[in-house]
């Protein structure tokens, strides 16, 4: 059996893009400046390697609150509180920016912008910034993970409005009842678990940036992981690195099995 043909307009379009996305890789490529490979390259890797292999099992748990238990649970605490604020504040945001019969468009654009324009600074940029305002240490890391999430808790829970089933709104109101009544039986039963189940997808999110705010300064276990880099203790970065491996997938795996009972 043949297959058909391809008419050759679309062959040649098909090329086209081809040809772009050569150009552009080609264009990327030629902007990046690149002095060849330092020749400490190999030594360095070794060590790395070795200290990922052999990490320091003493930073585990010292007792002085700076160990590694201690600051996987502040870094926890920090996506956990930023979490929590930005799930708050997100609600008003997401309202504004629903696409419903009870808002604008004009209203709604504008809050989708607004929300845009949130979510354009990354973490760590904001983290520098609040560093810069409230000094360093985790409240500077709980301010910088919430105020992006905003951005990001906010677009989800609008879609959630818009994508909300009205059938149930409109059989409460036809039947008698009020906007109370509308509220509790049809509204909140359908947005609360969406809400949750965003939120916990957002905290599994924050844990991540919350391993590296430290980096600058906002406080969690990446202020230590800068140090031990910088000391070049390739066996305390590797102890380091598997504490944050086993964090992040003890709280994928919790928050996932939480999602699929919700949704």
């Amino acid at each position: 059996m043949m297959l058909p043909t391809q008419p050759k307009k679309n062959r040649y379009k098909t090329i086209l893009i081809v040809l772009i996305l050569v150009a552009i890789y080609v264009w990327a490529f030629a902007g990046i400046p690149f002095g060849g490979i330092k020749d400490t390259a190999g030594s360095v890797s070794k060590a790395i390697f070795s200290g990922l292999i052999h990490p320091d099992w003493s930073y585990v748990y010292m007792g002085d609150g700076e160990d590694l238990v201690s600051l996987l649970i502040e870094t926890i605490a920090i996506a956990f509180l930023g979490t929590f604020i930005s799930a708050v504040l997100s609600l008003p945001f997401a309202f504004w920016a629903a696409r419903n019969k009870k808002n604008k468009r004009f209203v709604s654009t504008t809050g989708k912008f607004v929300l845009t324009a949130i979510r354009t600074f990354p973490e760590i940029v904001l983290a520098i910034m609040f560093i810069k305002t409230v000094g360093p240490g985790s409240f500077a890391g709980v301010l910088a993970v919430s105020i992006h999430s905003i951005g990001m808790l906010a677009k989800l829970y609008s879609e959630a409005i818009e994508n909300m089933d009205q059938g149930p709104s409109e059989s409460i109101i036809s039947a008698g009842g009020n906007k109370i009544d509308v509220l509790f039986f049809a509204t909140l039963p359908q947005l609360v678990p969406e809400f949750i189940s965003y939120t916990l997808y957002r905290f599994e999110l924050a844990v991540r940036s919350a391993s590296i705010l430290g980096i600058v300064g906002a406080g969690g276990i990446g202020t230590p992981m800068i140090f031990a880099i910088d000391a070049r203790s390739w066996d305390r970065v590797g102890i380091i690195l598997i504490g944050i491996i086993v964090m992040v997938t003890l709280i994928d795996f919790l928050s996932g099995a939480l999602r699929k009972k919700l949704v």
